[in-house]
Order: structure tokens, then sequence, then C-alpha cells
């Protein structure tokens, strides 16, 4: 049985979010949120919000059946969302770009080995 979450339009960049999510693919849901709880990163708060949510999902979708210690994270995936842009002024009157990158996140968790 499979459940997830999906979490939308996180302020921070794609780049930042995978390096965390790498570190929690394919662990036990409760060993990957021990591991989310002891990083001192932003991400590792989101994820471990969307992991439980996902456990939560399992739980209620199934009506109690599914044990949250059986499951694992099935897929965890960061994709990037809409970019805001933004003008920076500069010396001798120039501008640079700044770009404020979005993220969106899927967290697929299953009892299936």
């Amino acid at each position: 049985m499979e459940a997830r979450a999906i979490v939308k339009q996180i302020q921070m960049s794609p780049r930042k979010m995978r390096a965390i999510a790498n570190m929690v693919r394919g662990e036990s849901v409760e060993q990957a949120l021990a591991r989310l709880r002891l990083m001192p990163k932003k991400a590792a708060r989101i994820i471990s919000k969307a992991l439980e949510s996902a456990a939560a999902n399992a739980e209620d979708k199934s009506g109690g059946e599914v044990d949250v210690d059986d499951l694992t994270v099935k897929t965890i995936c960061v994709d990037c969302g809409p970019i805001s842009k933004r003008w920076m002024p500069r010396a001798l009157g120039r501008a640079n770009r700044i770009q404020h990158r979005t993220s969106h996140l899927t967290v697929v968790v299953s009892d299936e080995a």
C-alpha cells in the first residue's frame, strides 16, 4: 500500500533540498525521521513534516491496518517550482537579476519491501 504527501512552492532552492532528500531515500520512516531531527538544516524540518504527513496518510488510507513502523520511503522527489525574478541595482547604473527559486516536494511511503 502506498501513500503520498505533496508540498508545493517551498521557499528554498531545489538543489539545497535534494541534498537532504537523498540522505533519507529508501530508509524506514522511523529511521528517516530520527535522522532528520538531528540535522540543523531548514530542508530537514520541511521534509520531516512531509514524511510525517505521508505516514499519517498511509495509516488513514488503510483504516489503521498499516503499522507505521513497517513503512519505508519509496520515493522522495524534489522538483523546481516557479522562480520569481527581481533586480538588484549595481554600480554605474547597471542591474543584476536575482532569482528566488522555489521547490515542490513529493514523498511516497510504502509498506512493501
